[in-house]
């Protein structure tokens, strides 16, 4: 999905229950809600789709929340919440996991 401005303003839960949301560039996605745990792979766009949260290890952003989601190489990994762009964690109306 290509980034543009409207995605960059854009995060929110739609009607998928998808949370769509900007993330940092080269985010890694784990196996585990952990930094220990082994690396899946990472999302390269800017903005992406997360299923759902869950609480694992504490991170820089000040909490514990992950997201989980797809990765660009077609794996599944838990992002934590500091390389994605909401103003809450975790987001508000997305379903725990």
């Amino acid at each position: 999905m290509p980034t543009s401005a409207a995605h960059a303003a854009e995060c929110g839960v739609r009607s998928d229950g998808r949370l769509y949301c900007g993330n940092a560039l080269g985010a890694k996605g784990y196996a585990d809600r952990s930094y220990r745990s082994a690396t899946r792979g990472t999302l390269t766009t800017g903005f992406n789709w997360f299923a759902c949260w869950g609480h694992g290890d504490p991170h820089p952003g000040g909490n514990d929340i992950w997201y989980w989601t797809q990765l660009d190489n077609g794996a599944w990994g838990n992002v934590p919440a500091v390389s994605v762009k909401t103003g809450q964690n975790p987001a508000p109306g997305l379903r725990e996991c």
